[in-house]
């Protein structure tokens, strides 16, 4: 049977637009929490948010995609949408995207969501979560007030993820441990890991491929891990020894 033609009514999750992932996460992602998914540029993040807006969206329910990046790329969209035989446009009708551009903005789109969000939304993406604050420490020399901004924004994302039993599912950028070679630290530090429930780490592997780690969850085993590649339909699941690229 073709992903997705199942039950897609998980009691309180959703499924993440891969079997691969499902397994791993016990059925896919928590409804009325927030799921961060951490990695260097080009790991696979924003792959992993368009296959679960494929799937609600498909399923009949809205998408909120926050787009601070720009990353959204609707080429990437089609190939995925074409490798499961879906029409893009009447997924795209279901998707409903808000493109902030300063964190000031990113702010109001984030409040914009208290007020839209209703039954109909099963899903809200945020890639990437902290781009433009990071932008914003760059100009604004009041660091504590930049902080307990990022703060607020994610008490915002917590409230409707609560309130609402909505999967908030967002991306973050990484920069290297200079003390310990072999880590990296999340952009927004202890604000972003606390406001999360659920981390995941992807790495690039010296073979190209990607590294999916489970690093945080409130039922699941932590540190369980696999290894996909990135293919035109999505992912599929591989094999490699140990090893990782940072950047």
């Amino acid at each position: 049977m073709p992903y997705g033609m199942e039950d897609v009514k998980l009691d309180n999750r959703i499924r993440t637009g891969s079997n691969v992932l499902d397994a791993m996460l016990d059925g896919g992602y928590e409804k009325d929490i927030i799921t961060t998914i951490y990695g260097p540029a080009g790991a696979g993040k924003t792959v992993l948010c368009l296959l679960c807006s494929i799937h609600v969206a498909r399923s009949g329910k809205k998408v909120v995609y926050v787009d601070s990046e720009g990353g959204f790329s609707l080429e990437r969209f089609k190939q995925i949408c074409s490798s499961i035989s879906q029409d893009y446009k009447k997924i795209l009708d279901n998707i409903i995207f808000l493109k902030p551009t300063s964190f000031a903005e990113q702010k109001k789109s984030f409040e914009k969501l208290k007020e839209i969000v209703n039954d109909k939304i099963g899903l809200i993406v945020v890639d990437t979560i902290a781009m433009l604050y990071r932008l914003e420490l760059s100009k604004n020399e009041d660091i504590h007030e930049v902080n307990l901004e990022l703060g607020k924004q994610i008490s915002y994302l917590t409230e409707i993820a609560r309130k609402k039993n909505i999967p908030v599912l967002t991306t973050n950028q990484v920069y290297a441990d200079f003390d310990d070679r072999d880590k990296v630290n999340i952009v927004g530090g202890d604000i972003l890991k606390y406001g999360s429930k659920c981390l995941i780490e992807l790495q690039i592997t010296p073979n190209g491929n990607r590294r999916w780690i489970l690093r945080k969850h409130r039922s699941l085993a932590e540190e369980k891990e696999i290894l996909f590649k990135i293919v035109d339909g999505g992912i599929i699941g591989t094999k490699e020894s140990k090893g990782f690229k940072l950047f």
